[in-house]
């Protein structure tokens, strides 16, 4: 039986209790995941609106997730060597619902890879095959992985050189053919060859290093495009407390993630089919920081342009925070503000949006990054009339918006990782 045909929440629950009585007995393996629910209402009546304008955009997540989302697994070493070297196998299982209710949910695999640990020959690196999520930072506010190297495939990872640690893998991204619906003759393929080149690490000031990672994309099918990206990053610590990161981004074709399999994210392929007139620019920086035991709050600012000729170019800017200040120790009362801009190809109005969240939150901690979280949440929205038509399209209860510019929705939440 495939385990991507499982039916139901019943096999995600099954993983948990299992890997968690095994964790309980056994201190060399390791359960850990990510969990994501809630449920809500809008002014609109029905079910909960999130406020979004789609297309090249994130959306700022405070108050403002109408899905539920599921990942979980277990980490064991499987065998060790007379000589040390370790073999480490992952699997975990994730269950996506756009909607309050996970349901009918159908977990599938989103990790299943083996690791050698121990090797003298990479240096206190580490080799693997599988498929893994792999180099992933996100700006946790919008909940962007602004580089995203998963996939399957294999590669050596952290090889101590020089200063910092480089890392090579290699993918196979996309990997179906495309037929003809009439003859069933193979016409291309979507496949793509990914290799990924990062270096982590490297000392550039007091407390700031530099990363940066190289995806060369070989398509695979006939009348398809090669592409590739390069991202460079400058994380800066002991910032108030927290930590800085600016980063600056630039992909061709199907290195512009644009096509891909979730939200244009950088590092992986995106569709073949974009030549190498589609580019994408970007430009951030997020700032965490907590400068007292009781305050906290995040910050960024974004620019992202994107460029083809056929669809001309378009703009997203956008500028957000979330304050949080922790009255005691397990309650906080927590805000987002974010605005974001999207210019037209066309030369027309500018769709703006703008977004506010209040949510007293019950926690585990008074840290930013304490998990769990169980909020309250009251979200406002408010748009322009050329945000109209997206704000409708992205919003999962559909268009309930109307010709309406603003709205409201309230509801509650979980997150949790562990």
């Amino acid at each position: 039986m495939k385990y991507s045909k499982l039916r139901g929440m019943s096999a995600l629950v099954a993983l948990a209790l299992s890997a968690g009585m095994a964790h309980a007995s056994d201190a060399e393996g390791e359960f850990h995941g990510y969990l994501r629910a809630g449920a809500g209402s809008s002014s609109e009546k029905g079910p909960q609106s999130c406020f979004d304008l789609g297309g090249n955009t994130m959306k700022y997540r405070l108050g403002n997730e109408c899905d539920s989302y599921f990942e979980g697994g277990y980490t064991k070493e499987l065998a060790k060597s007379a000589n040390g070297v370790s073999f480490v196998g992952t699997f975990w299982l994730d269950a996506y619902k756009n909607g309050s209710d996970f349901g009918n949910a159908k977990p599938e695999i989103a990790k299943a890879y083996v690791e050698a640990k121990g090797l003298d020959f990479l240096n206190g690196g580490v080799a693997w095959i599988g498929k893994r999520y792999y180099f992933r930072p996100d700006i946790h506010m919008l909940d962007l992985q602004y580089i995203n190297l998963n996939g399957t495939g294999g590669g050596f990872d952290k090889i101590g050189f020089g200063p910092g640690k480089a890392s090579y893998a290699i993918f196979k991204d996309n990997d179906s053919n495309v037929f003809d619906p009439k003859t069933g003759k193979q016409l291309s393929s979507d496949a793509a060859l990914r290799q990924n080149f990062a270096y982590e690490g490297l000392p550039v000031n007091q407390d700031g290093t530099i990363d940066a990672a190289v995806s060369l994309i070989s398509a695979q099918g006939t009348d398809r495009h090669n592409g590739w990206q390069l991202s460079v990053f400058h994380k800066q610590d002991k910032v108030l407390g927290g930590s800085n990161t600016f980063g600056i981004q630039y992909g061709v074709g199907p290195g512009t993630g644009v096509g891909g399999p979730c939200c244009g994210r950088i590092g992986s392929s995106g569709s073949t089919l974009l030549g190498s007139d589609v580019t994408r620019l970007r430009i951030f920086n997020d700032l965490v920081i907590q400068p007292t035991r009781q305050f906290s709050m995040e910050f960024v600012a974004l620019m992202q342009r994107d460029k083809s000729n056929a669809g001309g170019s378009s703009t997203w800017t956008t500028l957000g925070t979330r304050p949080v200040y922790a009255f005691t120790q397990n309650f906080k009362l927590q805000a987002e503000l974010g605005t974001s801009r999207v210019t037209q190809p066309n030369g027309g109005e500018a769709l703006r949006l703008t977004k506010l969240t209040i949510a007293p939150t019950i926690t585990m901690g008074e840290s930013y990054w304490s998990r769990p979280e169980l909020r309250a949440f009251v979200t406002y929205g408010k748009w322009n009339n050329a945000a109209t038509a997206a704000v409708n399209a992205s919003n999962n209860s559909g268009p309930v918006y109307g010709n309406n510019t603003s709205g409201t929705s309230v509801g509650i939440q979980l997150e949790t990782w562990f």
